[in-house]
């Protein structure tokens, strides 16, 4: 596999879970990585982790509920690095965080999840458009999830943004096809991170299951997938050997979907 050397990275929610395990894969590729979250301490031991390892990394705390917050973040990470060559769109809100059906479901968090599951996408997309068509290369990928291509019981919000998110990476991957840029989208099954484990409680709860059992059963596999296993796709769809790959939403779900 070709190597990410001179590559910009920019990470989203890259403190924990999957965004950890991508940033520091791709730093192990040798892209220089841009890590971004809320939570300061977080990201900073994710530097911390890739300068041990002879990588180059910065830490950019940012609050991306403020659509004034992706433009001046990519502003930051040319001026710290260097132009963003690589972005992966991995902030979310998950539905754990409030679970109701339609009929009930709480406005404010359905506005609050589109807005960080696909309208925070969209904004930096924009924003690191014009530097990748500027260089004519460029790589965009956007961690879904199966659940856009499923419904999702309880999480209305979640499935709309993540379906929604899947038809911007297939939109935006044919607008710049012929600029040198592929997007792409990760689509991962259950996965052993905070977020999901609130929802696998939730469901134990709910069905009566004894939360073991249903972690065994939700994969033909009979597990959940650590962060670790979605980042070498991830690093793939970063670099040179993708190059005819684009418009894609890549399943890694233990056998949930086979279709």
């Amino acid at each position: 596999m070709s190597t990410l050397n001179d590559h910009v990275a920019l990470v989203t929610a890259g403190g924990r879970g999957i965004g950890r395990a991508i940033a520091l894969a791709l730093a192990r590729a040798g892209a220089r990585i841009a890590v971004t979250a809320r939570t300061t301490a977080e990201i900073e031991e994710v530097v911390a982790a890739i300068t041990a390892e002879k990588g180059r990394a910065v830490a950019l705390t940012a609050d991306l509920t403020d659509r004034t917050v992706p433009a001046r973040l990519v502003r930051d990470v040319a001026a710290a690095l260097g132009p963003v060559d690589v972005l992966v769109n991995n902030a979310g809100v998950g539905s754990s965080s409030n679970p109701k059906p339609v009929a009930e479901f709480d406005d404010a968090f359905w506005e609050l999840t589109l807005l960080v599951n696909l309208t925070v996408p969209y904004l930096l997309s924009k924003a690191v458009l014009p530097e990748m068509r500027k260089r004519r290369w460029g790589r965009i990928i956007n961690i879904a999830s199966i659940n856009g291509k499923t419904g999702s019981l309880h999480g209305a919000a979640y499935a709309a943004s993540k379906h929604g998110l899947l038809g911007l990476t297939r939109t935006l991957a044919q607008e710049v096809a012929r600029d040198g840029i592929t997007v792409n989208a990760i689509c991962p099954g259950p996965v052993h991170t905070v977020m999901n484990d609130r929802r696998l409680a939730y469901d134990a709860e709910r069905t009566g299951i004894a939360l073991e059992r249903l972690e065994h059963s939700l994969t033909a596999i009979g597990r959940r997938l650590e962060p670790e296993e979605i980042a070498p796709l991830a690093v793939y769809l970063a670099s040179e050997d993708s190059r005819m790959v684009t418009g894609q939403a890549w399943n890694i779900c233990g056998g949930m979907l086979m279709v």
